[in-house]
């Protein structure tokens, strides 16, 4: 019976849940970077039973409790979290082609991505766009909007790795074309963010780790551009004749995203030092764990495709963080779980 309400939790489950798959994944990529095989493999694992958890919960949610789904759908604040779903299946994609090597797995997740990414983002953008009562800059925008990016740069990493593969120029093309798409998406949200933090009170309780995808999005489209740079001899000549283009773009990105984490980290001491709102497990934190993993993960490729050697320790650095800010959010996740089962006890 509890199963009916609208307070079950498969109800109100968490738009953006799925950042826990992300960040998951790509330290399990990071992991295989540096030969950290069984690790690699373990995390591999989790990332697999998440993403078809999740799934699982996400149909369920939008048949038995589409009204639920469709009030955060076409939310200015929630909706665009779903975009995670994008993301996730593409990070689930490429740790699949790093860890086993299992590209035909990889091929159809990416088409998945492809129409998740055209329903979810149109779906939330068409409805907020249209919306007659709009909440204002201040109660609207939030770091969940950077997944536009994050999702859209998502789709050219994968298919910055199928370009080693294949010379097929409509990919080539179309990797182009949502890597500066993703770009163009990026410069427009961190404008309406940056105002929102510079210009507006910014209370403590609000400013949660969504934030952090400031970061994260700059530090995947580090690795979409990394992976197109490294499939330029196979890609023809588009990607080639791109290459300077492409290089300058990413470092640009590399540099924008080593600049946020400080203020990201700031940001996060006032609120839990300065302001000491209690550290408790939210799903969102999900969102902090992920930038971290990514970062490490672009940085190791960034360096292979611009030959560029002095870095080469720092991939390890974040490493050994993103690993314990993913394990300090699991166990977090395990005893939110046990917690909650307790609470709900025996029907």
């Amino acid at each position: 019976m509890a199963d009916d309400t609208p307070s079950s939790p498969i109800a109100t489950l968490f738009p953006g849940y799925f950042a826990l798959v992300m960040a998951t994944g790509i330290v399990a990529i990071a992991a295989d970077q540096q030969n950290l095989d069984l690790l690699a493999q373990i995390l591999f694992v989790v990332t697999v039973i998440a993403y078809v958890v999740l799934a699982v919960l996400l149909v369920t949610r939008m048949i038995r409790y589409w009204s639920n789904f469709a009030a955060d759908v076409t939310n200015h604040a929630k909706g665009f979290a779903f975009l995670t779903t994008v993301a996730a299946t593409n990070v689930l994609a490429s740790a699949s082609i790093a860890v086993h090597g299992w590209w035909d797995l990889a091929w159809a997740l990416w088409w998945a991505s492809l129409v998740l990414w055209a329903v979810f983002v149109y779906t939330t953008l068409i409805a907020v766009v249209i919306d007659r009562d709009k909440p204002g800059l201040q109660g609207g925008i939030n770091g969940s909007w950077f997944l536009l990016t994050v999702s859209t740069q998502s789709i050219a990493v994968v298919a910055g790795l199928f370009l080693t593969r294949t010379d097929s120029d409509a990919l080539a093309f179309g990797a182009v074309a949502a890597f500066t798409l993703g770009i163009v998406l990026y410069l427009i949200v961190m404008t309406m963010v940056f105002l929102r933090w510079t210009f507006h009170p910014l209370d403590p309780t609000e400013a949660d780790p969504p934030a952090w995808i400031a970061a994260g999005a700059v530090a995947i489209t580090v690795l979409a551009g990394s992976n197109m740079l490294l499939a330029a001899d196979q890609a023809r000549d588009r990607i080639a004749r791109l290459a300077p283009f492409l290089e300058g773009l990413v470092v640009m990105a590399w540099a924008t995203a080593t600049f946020w984490f400080p203020l990201m980290i700031a940001i996060g001491i006032w609120r839990h030092l300065v302001r000491r709102v209690p550290l408790r497990y939210h799903p969102s934190y999900w969102a902090m764990a992920f930038p971290l993993g990514m970062y490490g993960a672009a940085t190791y490729r960034m360096r292979a495709a611009i030959d560029l050697d002095a870095l080469a320790w720092l991939p390890k650095v974040v490493l050994a963080i993103s690993v314990t800010a993913w394990t300090i959010t699991f166990g977090g996740l395990l005893q939110h779980l046990v917690a909650s089962a307790r609470t709900r006890g025996p029907s």
